[in-house]
């Protein structure tokens, strides 16, 4: 069988020391190729050397994010809901969306030295109406030559995990997303996997089994690792642990290689 390449991508790097622990564990052992950064965190500062030095092999990230509460003022911060509605309303402010992506590339490169390979958005925000074109003017604003950076498309989802109204609702909110990025000379996946519920009983070694086997060469697919914490800000620190323990394990391994996968950096 002809050998894929996937990117996986481990999302929320800084959100806590646990997480990101977890996640650089992992980038180590070649168990991920990729994460994505949300540099509001108050421990992005430190957790961006041991990060720098992985970069060589794998892509890093900025996670925008408008959702999680890093105690920072911050007017912008609503629940999910909240831009879910106005998006689609097309009641958002674009200026204000741009300077908030602006800040959050900056804080990138201020603690990394350049700019980040690609961008993504905690709980997908970066994909909804009105904030896709926030977006577009951040990365016309930051990057100026042709090396802009690659973008994930949750439209292009391929695989519903678990929950198939889940999926419905982020292809339907991020619908058209795929289509403008490549009107505009960017890039994105063309498959996209990881969505499940993110409980700790969900069979998430399951769930990647059939998410490696349906994978086409060149697929990404998000995940949600973490070191075993009790962390009642995080409400999925129980899923993490268990996807961290999975992908470490010669399980995910062997499931890798039957599937005849191989986990390397994003190639257009």
């Amino acid at each position: 069988m002809t050998l894929r390449r996937l990117t996986l991508c481990a999302d929320d790097f800084a959100q806590s020391p646990a997480i990101s622990q977890g996640i650089l564990n992992l980038l180590q052992r070649g168990r991920l190729s990729a994460t994505s950064v949300m540099t509001q965190s108050p421990h992005w500062p430190v957790l961006a050397a041991p990060l720098r030095e992985l970069q060589p092999q794998a892509d890093i990230g900025l996670h925008f994010n408008l959702t999680h509460d890093f105690g920072e003022q911050n007017t912008l911060r609503k629940p999910l809901p909240y831009w879910l509605l106005c998006s689609q309303l097309h009641l958002l402010p674009r200026v204000a969306l741009r300077d908030s992506l602006l800040r959050q590339i900056d804080l990138f490169s201020q603690h990394l030295g350049r700019l980040p390979d690609f961008i993504d958005g905690h709980q997908h925000v970066h994909a909804l109406p009105v904030i896709r074109d926030a977006l577009f003017d951040a990365i016309s604003l930051r990057w100026a030559d042709n090396s802009k950076p690659y973008l994930r498309a949750p439209d292009r989802l391929g695989h519903p995990g678990d929950s198939r109204l889940k999926a419905v609702v982020l292809t339907q909110a991020c619908r058209g997303f795929a289509a403008a990025v490549e009107h505009k000379g960017l890039i994105c996946n063309r498959w996209f996997a990881g969505l499940y519920a993110l409980q700790p009983e969900a069979g998430f070694a399951g769930l990647m089994q059939q998410w490696l086997h349906a994978c086409p060469d060149g697929g990404l697919m998000m995940c949600h690792p973490g070191l075993p914490a009790d962390d009642a800000s995080d409400p999925i620190a129980a899923a993490r642990a268990v996807e961290y323990c999975h992908l470490g394990s010669q399980e995910f391994a062997d499931a890798c290689q039957q599937a005849s996968i191989v986990i390397g950096r994003f190639q257009a």
